[in-house]
């Protein structure tokens, strides 16, 4: 059973910095996509960023791209996500999601298994 769990969220001022962590276990993650999403109040969820397990191929979201940095530690089964710069439009539920494929995947019906979500507040 994949089980997913984030962490390291919280409250932190407009231009500060937080990395959320996501724990993996159940499988081996070596050919999976770990994926980052995130959902605010009223809005549907959407893509951040993600990550091939095996090679590290990244992509992000525009909306985030130059300033969030998603990266996995392979020993800690863990994915990351380094975001600076964070704006009060970041205010979200972010959550961790994985999917056994090869191809990197932005849409929220593709993965497969999700984590129970992390709270980031970016105050303005």
């Amino acid at each position: 059973q994949v089980q997913l769990v984030e962490s390291g969220g919280g409250l932190v001022q407009a231009g500060g910095s937080l990395r959320l962590s996501c724990a993996a276990s159940g499988r081996t993650f070596s050919s999976y996509v770990m994926g980052w999403f995130r959902q605010a109040p009223g809005k549907e969820r959407e893509f951040v960023s993600a990550i091939r397990w095996s090679g590290g191929s990244t992509y992000y979201a525009d909306s985030v791209k130059g300033r969030f940095t998603i990266s996995r530690d392979n020993a800690k089964n863990t994915v990351y996500l380094q975001m600076n710069s964070l704006k009060p439009e970041d205010t979200a539920v972010y959550y961790c999601a994985a999917k056994n494929v090869h191809t990197i995947m932005v849409a929220t019906t593709s993965y497969d298994y999700w984590g129970q979500g992390t709270q980031v507040t970016v105050s303005s």
